[in-house]
């Protein structure tokens, strides 16, 4: 396997960086070239991936088979100081912690170390589908599914492009190496996720997760988007036949990807987005779906996009390559990366949309106690974005019997280096521009809480949201939720009304109304870091439970 042939202006960009030397240089390889690279019988451990039945690579992430928020530092210069939303914020919640220019050093010194002398990937692409906002993004690395990955997520330049790529942001992911000494530098661990907005660099060690890549990339542009006034949100969107598009935000195991992975409409994207005043655009070049539980029958788009050039994470891979997508022996967040050109029904040639029309918040409320459909107001859009709400389930750990509320701001609050206001004020204006609909789906529990209910069927969730889309919704007679004060449909057609009635469907009503106040007391108790300024308590005066 030979080089491919590389500028002379990437050599001197490494230098620059202060990778002075390589064994090997590859360049913007291919799918094919990828693919020989990283299924090399000479590899071992977490670089060498294995061939499944589909023909897609599946590989393995080791200790870390999700992200490491409480390890993201952002260096504390003039450049970031008065933007950064920061950690010690009297509004709590953030995860981007301050970093000294000397720490930073020491991180980019190690990091640079690690890649000097090694065979090296450099791999270059664009965030963001609008040409005049959109970033573009080189990463350098030591291993080769990680420049599949990155190839995968990120938009791929065309050969004309790349003649004279510049990157505005570079990434150094030398997951190879981890600070030793991270408590002289005030780091948390050995692992870390660090940012130089002044310098335009991120620098990632001591995890082998691909996931770090992406989602480094989506808080930078979270960052330099609102200061423009664009909304950057954390969210799946389509668009109809009729090219109406709308927005899906949810937490992880809410349904974002697959509620908006829908036959009938055509996907623009499955997780980041701009809002700017030409429409909605796609920050990406792919999807990134979680694998557990999939299936052909549920989800038939994501299903049949796991083929040659799409790459598995964290999955149960036996000796004769069959993947066992229901296995939680290596984590309940098996992923899959693949191009958006995987699945069939998207919009084309370049993924963006109009306006949106409908905006849709999905929470898992695993209380049982929310409709299966509200209509939301602006202000309660607005208080339901900040708000970020969904329940995990009781797991396994003694003594744990209830579902646990969890609130993240913006449905993405690790995401997040401007304060969260900031996003909801651009949403809140944009909603008002252009006469856009919030409406809030519940994709959890109904007929009781977790472990006493049953969990409201996808099919039932669609058919909600088709109501939306195709109208019905609006021709319905409401009801009032009392304390939240959530309008909600009586009946829509083809579902069934006891998901759209949370008190009726629960066989004790008492239970029923002491949950709804223990809720409402949940969100009263995280909306309160809000409340430090005037439009946070006007905010909260209008939208919040009324207890």
């Amino acid at each position: 396997m030979n080089p491919v042939a590389t500028p002379s202006s990437l050599e001197q960009f490494l230098q620059n960086v202060g990778i002075k030397q390589w064994k090997n240089l590859f360049y913007n390889l291919s799918y094919d070239e990828l693919f020989k690279h990283e299924t090399d019988p000479a590899l071992e451990g977490y670089e060498r991936g294995t061939v499944t039945t589909s023909g897609t690579v599946a590989v393995d992430t080791g200790k870390f088979t999700g992200r490491s928020p409480k390890d993201k530092y952002i260096v504390d210069e003039p450049t970031s100081r008065t933007n950064v939303w920061w950690a010690d914020d009297a509004c709590a919640g953030s995860d981007n912690k301050h970093l000294s220019a000397e720490a930073w050093q020491h991180l980019k010194d190690i990091s640079v170390k690690q890649l000097n002398g090694k065979k090296l990937y450099v791999m270059d692409g664009f965030c963001g589908t609008n040409l005049q906002t959109r970033m573009s993004v080189r990463l350098v690395t030591e291993v080769a599914w990680m420049a599949h990955f990155f190839k995968n997520m990120f938009i791929r330049p065309t050969a004309e492009e790349l003649k004279n790529f510049k990157p505005d942001w570079t990434i150094l992911n030398a997951c190879k190496t981890s600070c030793q000494d991270f408590a002289k530098y005030g780091l948390r661990s050995e692992v870390f996720g660090a940012f130089h907005i002044a310098e335009r660099m991120t620098v990632i060690g001591g995890t082998w997760y691909g996931g770090e890549i992406k989602k480094g990339i989506f808080s930078i542009m979270n960052y330099f988007l609102p200061l423009k006034g664009i909304g950057a949100f954390h969210c799946s969107a389509n668009m109809g036949k009729d090219g109406d598009t709308a927005l899906f935000f949810g937490l992880s195991g809410t349904g974002k990807t697959t509620l908006s992975t829908d036959p009938k409409r055509a996907l623009i994207g499955d997780d980041e987005h701009g809002w700017d005043n030409d429409g909605v655009f796609n920050f990406e070049g792919g999807c990134y779906a979680k694998c557990i539980g999939l299936t052909r029958e549920r989800e038939p788009d994501i299903f049949d996009a796991i083929r040659r050039d799409a790459l598995l994470e964290n999955v149960e891979v036996d000796a004769n390559g069959q993947v066992d997508f229901n296995s939680k022996k290596k984590t309940e967040n098996s992923r899959v990366s693949y191009p958006l050109n995987h699945i069939a029904n998207i919009v084309k040639p370049v993924s963006k949309g109009g306006h949106p029309k409908h905006i849709i918040f999905l929470t898992c409320d695993a209380f049982g106690i929310l409709p299966q459909i509200s209509k939301l107001t602006k202000e309660q859009a607005m208080y339901h974005y900040l708000s970020g709400y969904t329940a995990k389930v009781a797991g396994t750990e003694l003594g744990v019997t209830e579902p646990k509320a969890a609130f993240s701001s913006c449905f993405g609050q690790a995401f997040l280096l401007v304060h969260p206001t900031k996003y909801a004020d651009i949403l809140g204006k944009k909603m008002d521009e252009h006469g856009s609909q919030a409406y809030l789906i519940n994709t959890g529990w109904y007929k009781g809480k977790y472990g006493v209910g049953q969990r409201i069927p996808l099919v039932e969730n669609r058919r909600a949201i088709d109501a939306v889309f195709n109208g019905a919704f609006d021709k319905a007679e409401f009801e009032t939720l009392p304390i939240f004060n959530l309008k909600f449909p009586k009946t829509l057609p083809g579902v069934d009304p006891q998901t759209l009635h949370p008190r009726d469907s629960w066989p004790n009503k008492e239970e029923y109304d002491q949950m709804i106040r223990k809720l409402a007391q949940m969100f009263s108790d995280n909306f309160k870091k809000f409340e430090t300024t005037e439009e946070g308590r006007i905010l909260a005066a209008a939208a919040g439970p009324k207890l």
